[in-house]
């Protein structure tokens, strides 16, 4: 199996990451997302194998026993996000470079395990200010939950500097350009 490149695109909640993620699979680039495990219940039309791999904390915990993980991260009590090696491989038995659409702690540390075949990069609000007004705007969360997300933001903002690229998302067509430009030229080096 040919081991392929690793995209890793990590931002506050409301930064826009996924907004870019998605217009890069829409590109005729060699990439295949990676779809992480959560030991959540699926939301609104989210499919296993499709949004996420579905686990309860307990099989979670298993899975992080057997090794399974190649990062994973307890974001709050017996909820766990993380990106198991067989969907590396399926990816890689595929012919493509992986795109990930993670935390900013997982993000750090697939660079720390393939320092040499990952690109990494932080999506970075134009301010807190604006990151507040997109996630009221989403109106899916309570102001309590808002709150919540603005001071992780501030503490993730912190780490911006540990990737290779930061990429402010202040004009979106700018930052879609600005995404394409930046995986091509890693795919093509």
């Amino acid at each position: 199996m040919k081991t392929g490149k690793l995209i890793v695109f990590s931002a506050p909640s409301g930064s826009g990451k996924t907004t870019l993620v998605r217009h890069l699979l829409k590109q005729s680039l060699p990439l295949g997302f990676s779809i992480s495990a959560t030991s959540r219940q699926p939301r609104g039309a989210e499919k296993e194998g499709e949004d996420y791999y579905f686990m309860s904390p307990e099989q979670f915990q298993k899975q992080i026993l057997q090794d399974a993980f190649l990062e994973y991260e307890e974001v709050y009590q017996d909820l766990f996000y993380g990106t198991l090696h067989t969907e590396l491989h399926r990816l890689w038995e595929q012919g493509k470079h992986i795109l990930f659409d993670i935390d900013v702690k997982g993000g750090l540390n697939i660079k720390k395990k393939y320092p040499d075949n990952t690109l990494s990069i932080f999506v970075q609000p134009p301010s807190i200010d604006t990151l507040k007004k997109r996630l009221q705007n989403r109106a899916t969360d309570s102001e309590q939950k808002i709150e919540e997300r603005i001071r992780k933001a501030q503490l993730e903002m912190t780490f911006a500097s540990q990737f290779d690229h930061i990429l402010v998302n202040d004009d979106l067509e700018k930052a879609k350009k600005e995404a394409v430009q930046l995986v091509t030229n890693f795919i093509e080096s």
